[in-house]
């Protein structure tokens, strides 16, 4: 909700809220700390197993999920409820590396990751490395909306490397209607280990795809078709 600025300094004052304003209106915020595990992972994993036979799509984390935290005491832990929000693109990454997925998809309204995002000279990165994304500060003018992606991306990369799998594991961020254009790497940007480098640059004409550029691992299965 939003509040006008006179309820919202009683509210701060009466709660112990922190609000800011946004546009005319304030909001209450409160931290968005990253989460440390998925406590329905088990049931997440079960699903997937019978889509295999299926058209089942699994649908977990959205908004980020309810946040709790583990409370100590007694013969048993129990859990309560945290005043947070879990950033969804992160609660995306965990996940993906929970399940040790070969990949992590973001879709956005705004396509892959540019540089000079908005001004004349901008030019989206095709493949890029999480090393060239933490060194160029990608993201940094945009913490409500592509950094938390980015930083999901690398993230996501990061931690499957970790756990030995630096050759298959990618993340890919592009736009919602691109999504079977960035699965054979014809839109948005793919975020993976290596890059000679650092980063590929997408040319502007569809002529100029090369060959050489580096494919996705191909899906262990066809994802369900679709009337």
């Amino acid at each position: 909700p939003v509040y006008g600025a006179k309820e919202a300094q009683a509210l701060a004052k009466s709660l112990g809220w922190s609000v800011k304003a946004d546009g005319e209106y304030f909001r209450r915020v409160v931290p968005s700390p990253p989460p440390k595990d998925i406590l329905q992972i088990d049931a997440v994993e079960t699903l997937l197993e019978h889509s295999r036979n299926s058209n089942i799509v699994p649908i977990a984390c959205g908004g980020g999920g309810v946040p709790v935290a583990r409370v100590q005491g007694g013969e048993f832990d129990s859990l309560e409820g945290v005043e947070c929000v879990i950033d969804k693109d992160a609660c995306g990454a965990k996940l993906a590396v929970d399940l040790d997925a070969d990949g992590y998809i973001i879709l956005t309204d705004g396509g892959g990751i540019f540089q000079n995002y908005g001004k004349p000279d901008a030019k989206e990165m095709e493949i890029v490395t999480p090393e060239y994304l933490l060194g160029t500060k990608a993201g940094k003018n945009f913490p409500g909306s592509m950094g938390p992606k980015i930083e999901a991306a690398i993230r996501f990369v990061q931690e499957s490397v970790k756990k030995g799998r630096k050759k298959t594991a990618w993340a890919a961020i592009g736009d919602l209607k691109d999504a079977e254009e960035i699965l054979a790497q014809e839109a948005g940007t793919m975020i993976v280990s290596e890059v000679e480098g650092g980063v590929i640059w997408r040319q502007k004409c569809d002529a100029a795809y090369s060959d050489d550029k580096i494919t996705p691992p191909k899906l262990t299965q066809d994802p369900p078709k679709y009337a």
